[in-house]
């Protein structure tokens, strides 16, 4: 490890707040059997964070990945949001390289937080306009992080007006037993609902009475009172 990565680890330590670090292990259920077990929390917040991932912007490929391969969660953050300031400014070999870095170390990127601030950003926008077959291999994963993969990646192409993925894996997964999953299935088929009502309305006309009612709660959030109604009386 070099001696950059060094200091920004060094510079993790000296932001740490155990006041904050305790709020945080709570907040992100890191309790025995919990699905962050095992994490450690310093107690810096992202956007401090982010103020490091500016200054350490171009630290080496080989460095990011030891970084992110630790049981502290703020830096594996801090070495993933390097990973996505490296991959929007590099060139299409560079992406390529980190998309792929990403999928290898996904058992490193094993939060909420962690896959929704990165995964649209790097492997949603690496698999824009290429074959996303990769995104039903890791719905189908074991691990739960994987899975939700699967699903934020395709909040890229939804910008994109793209919702095709976005529902056809949200109809694969409704018997995921998840409740992360739930929420995630459900805010991206608001993200979808928000720019084609229509469209959302449809799925939920053909499915609102499979899906698990966290997952059509957050689907239907920003629909007027009348329509949500309707869609809850169907549960």
């Amino acid at each position: 490890m070099s001696d950059r990565s060094q200091h920004l680890k060094k510079e993790l330590r000296d932001l740490a707040s155990p006041v904050q670090a305790g709020i945080l292990a709570r907040f992100f259920k890191t309790g025995p059997g919990e699905y962050g077990e095992g994490d450690i929390f310093l107690g810096v917040m992202v956007p401090q964070s982010r103020k490091l991932v500016h200054k350490y912007r171009d630290l080496n490929l080989a460095d990011v990945i030891e970084l992110l391969q630790t049981k502290i969660h703020e830096q594996r953050l801090t070495a993933l949001l390097i990973l996505v300031d490296q991959f929007e400014r590099g060139d299409e070999q560079e992406r390529k390289k980190i998309y792929k870095l990403y999928l290898k170390n996904t058992v490193w990127i094993n939060n909420w937080d962690l896959v929704d601030l990165t995964a649209p950003k790097i492997v949603g926008e690496y698999l824009l306009g290429r074959p996303r077959a990769i995104l039903y291999k890791l719905a189908k994963a074991k691990n739960l992080w994987e899975r939700r993969i699967a699903v934020l990646a395709t909040f890229s192409f939804i910008r994109q007006g793209d919702f095709s993925d976005t529902l056809l894996l949200s109809e694969r997964l409704f018997a995921d037993e998840h409740d992360l999953m739930h929420k995630a299935i459900g805010w991206m088929l608001r993200e979808v609902g928000k720019r084609e009502e229509k469209i959302l309305e449809a799925f939920l006309d053909k499915f609102s009475h499979k899906m698990p009612r966290t997952m059509l709660r957050y689907a239907i959030e920003k629909m007027p009172d009348a329509k949500r109604k309707h869609y809850l009386k169907k549960f």
